[in-house]
């Protein structure tokens, strides 16, 4: 054996037939994560979905995502898509949608599609919840008299302080 042919291990052809990134939707996952660890990547599916997804189609979720079987992806993909079907409805992130009345389970950019339509209807019909957000406000009943405070530092500021200090001395040189 020469210094200049690797060893052949087996690790390595394990690594060749993994796929990298995994497309569901409109998202790449990482194939080399975790099966639980890869779906909670996904905008809209987080713990406890991507537990009860793993659960529902009899796959380890300590797997390694890229390693699975072509069938066993589609059956991921598949129960994904029909999330809101297989949970309870209070398990969704879209109830009772208001023009159509229907409960659905959004991911990926449809789920920020879908929250910027619902912020914009609560602005346009002057709700309070649509007047908070118009406002900037905090939107869910927190405290503001102490806590977000957008208008800046409130106090002394040293940098100005020095700077103005600087053009003063400055300006006294130039003088004399």
């Amino acid at each position: 054996m020469s210094a200049e042919d690797p060893p052949e291990d087996e690790d390595a052809e394990e690594e060749e037939d993994i796929r990298y990134f995994v497309r569901i939707g409109q998202t790449d996952l990482d194939g080399t994560k975790s099966v639980e660890k890869a779906l909670t990547d996904m905008n809209g599916i987080g713990h406890r979905a991507a537990r009860i997804i793993t659960d529902k189609t009899d796959i380890d979720r300590r797997d390694t995502f890229g390693k699975l079987e072509d069938e066993e992806i589609e059956e991921i993909v598949d129960l994904v898509e029909s999330f809101a079907e297989e949970v309870p409805e209070w398990m969704t992130n879209h109830q009772s949608d208001f023009f159509s009345g229907e409960t659905t389970h959004e991911i990926g950019n449809d789920l920020g599609m879908t929250r910027r339509q619902d912020i914009n209807r609560m602005k346009m019909i002057d709700s309070y919840r649509g007047v908070r957000h118009k406002r900037g406000q905090k939107v869910r009943g927190q405290r503001t008299k102490s806590t977000g405070r957008t208008e800046g530092t409130i106090g002394v500021n040293v940098e100005a302080i020095k700077e103005e200090q600087a053009e003063e001395a400055a300006e006294e040189g130039g003088e004399e």
